[in-house]
């Protein structure tokens, strides 16, 4: 009994000690942490996505705090967190860049794609582009099976068709799925971009022509019909410049493969406020559609069914007398 008392006893006083013991050391060797990276982590959106550059909002935040990470680093929260994340840290919001938004370069569906084997296997872009690369006859094109899908932590991608579709409403240009996808046919787009090339091929225009009947052929003839020097041509494959792009859609217009999306019902029209215009026809001279009339000296006139708002007549126009809606 005596045995079992000391024991215990004994067990107490070690479990004394070690508190004390570790107390002691817990204040001696306590690494104080910034407030201000409490502070920031409370107002990130807590993804954990990883789209900043960082493991985790607790890492994004301790890197904007010792001042490695801008303020605006977090592409989910935009500019809204970027601005209270300014104002915890007591600096001004850097220039917001363009928002984007993730977007699937390729329209190869069920009936405008060609298979070369039908793939049973596991549904997963990855494994299947392991199988020489995939069950479609376009190498570059979209497998859909779901690897973007099942990596997206917002629900913005659906499968349509046999590919992939990217909500731009949802999707925050977190990146995971442009990583994930082994046919890199996942770009982040200007959100308010209206014209995109959709094909990722590089190959040349008889090939393309015989594996999808929407792929871009290379006949540049979106090149020599865009006023802006806007398209760009590399690889057999057109591109566009969306710094240079005013979205006129006149590519898209062209397109004989219409491998160029535009979302025409969202094209813009010039406006002339008649109380401004004083008829110096600058406007009708450098407009590249021939869309705006009218004489010298008098009000002039917009042809809606010709404006294909590119907005030059606005920068043009010495009195501010057109919009663009």
């Amino acid at each position: 009994m005596n045995i079992i008392l000391v024991s215990v006893g004994s067990m107490g006083v070690l479990g004394a000690l070690f508190a004390v013991g570790l107390a002691y050391a817990s204040k001696k060797y306590a690494v104080e942490e910034d407030v201000r990276v409490t502070l920031v982590s409370d107002v990130l959106p807590g993804a954990n996505c990883g789209a900043c550059g960082y493991p985790g909002c607790s890492a994004f935040a301790a890197a904007v705090v010792d001042g490695s990470a801008p303020v605006n680093g977090c592409p989910v929260g935009g500019s809204e967190t970027a601005a209270r994340i300014a104002e915890v840290m007591g600096v001004e919001v850097q220039a917001d860049q363009e928002v984007k938004a993730a977007r699937v370069i390729c329209q190869g569906t069920s009936c405008n794609a060609r298979n070369k084997f039908e793939y049973i296997g596991i549904p997963d872009c990855r494994a299947a582009n392991k199988l020489k690369g995939g069950g479609k006859e376009c190498s570059f094109g979209c497998l859909g099976l779901g690897t973007c899908v099942n990596i997206c932590p917002f629900d913005a991608i659906k499968i349509e068709d046999g590919i992939a579709k990217i909500d731009p409403e949802k999707c925050t240009s977190c990146g995971k799925c442009i990583s994930a996808c082994p046919k890199s046919v996942i770009q982040l787009v200007p959100y308010s971009q209206r014209i995109v090339v959709d094909c990722n091929s590089t190959e040349f225009g008889k090939e393309v022509k015989n594996k999808c009947t929407v792929g871009c052929i290379g006949c540049k003839i979106c090149v020599k019909a865009c006023p802006f020097g806007s398209i760009e041509f590399e690889n057999n494959l057109a591109r566009i410049n969306y710094e240079k792009c005013t979205n006129c859609m006149l590519c898209a217009e062209k397109c004989p493969t219409k491998s160029i999306q535009a979302q025409f019902e969202k094209r813009k029209k010039a406006v002339i406020i008649d109380e401004k215009c004083i008829g110096c026809t600058i406007c009708a001279k450098n407009c590249p559609a021939a869309a705006i009339e009218g004489n010298l000296k008098e009000v002039h006139k917009v042809l809606e069914d010709k404006c294909i708002g590119c907005g030059v007549c606005v920068k043009k126009c010495p009195k501010q007398a057109i919009t663009i809606k």
